[in-house]
C-alpha cells in the first residue's frame, strides 16, 4: 500500500499499523507515545520491586513523545511546522495538564496547529500521554 511510513527512529507501533500514512497532501500519524526507540523504555516511569508502576514523570514523557512525533514527521519528509491538528490524550488531566501545557507552548511556539486535549482513563501501555497528529505535506514531499 502506498503512502505508508515506518521508521526505526521512532518506537515500533504496539499494534498492526504504520507510524503514518500519506493521503494526498495530508499526513496522518498513528497514535504516538513516549516509548524510547529501540528499547521501548518509557522515560520517567517508576516501578516497585514487583515491577508495578507506582509513579511517572509527565515532563519526561512529554519531551519523549514530542521527539517521537518529530521523528515520524522527518521520516515522512515533513517538519514540525507542517502540523495542522494535534489531539492529545492524558491519563490524568488534573495532575498533568499544567506541565504538559507549559511544554506544549515551548515546543509548539510558532506552530499554529489546532489542538484538542482529552482526559482518558488508560492507554494500551503504561504511558501517561499520547499524541495523534495531522500534517500538511510541503510541496517537496508530495
Amino acid at each position: 500500500m502506498s503512502g505508508i511510513i515506518r521508521t526505526d527512529k521512532a518506537p515500533a507501533p504496539v499494534g498492526a499499523y504504520p507510524h503514518a500514512r500519506r493521503v494526498g497532501d495530508l499526513l496522518f500519524l498513528s497514535g504516538v507515545g513516549p516509548r524510547q526507540p529501540g528499547s521501548n523504555t518509557i522515560p520517567g516511569n517508576v516501578h516497585d520491586a514487583d515491577g508495578r508502576l507506582i509513579d511517572y514523570d509527565i515532563e519526561a514523557q512529554c519531551r519523549q513523545v514530542f521527539a517521537n512525533v518529530r521523528a515520524v514527521l522527518e521520516a515522512s519528509s515533513a517538519a514540525w511546522t507542517d502540523l495542522v491538528d494535534v489531539t492529545v490524550f492524558l491519563t490524568d488531566m488534573q495532575r498533568d495538564f499544567a506541565t504538559y501545557n507549559r511544554l506544549y507552548a515551548e515546543y509548539f511556539a510558532g506552530v499554529d496547529a489546532c489542538r484538542t486535549t482529552l482526559g482518558i482513563s488508560a492507554l494500551p501501555t503504561p504511558i501517561a500521554i499520547e499524541l495523534k497528529c495531522i500534517a500538511v505535506l510541503p510541496s517537496s514531499a508530495r
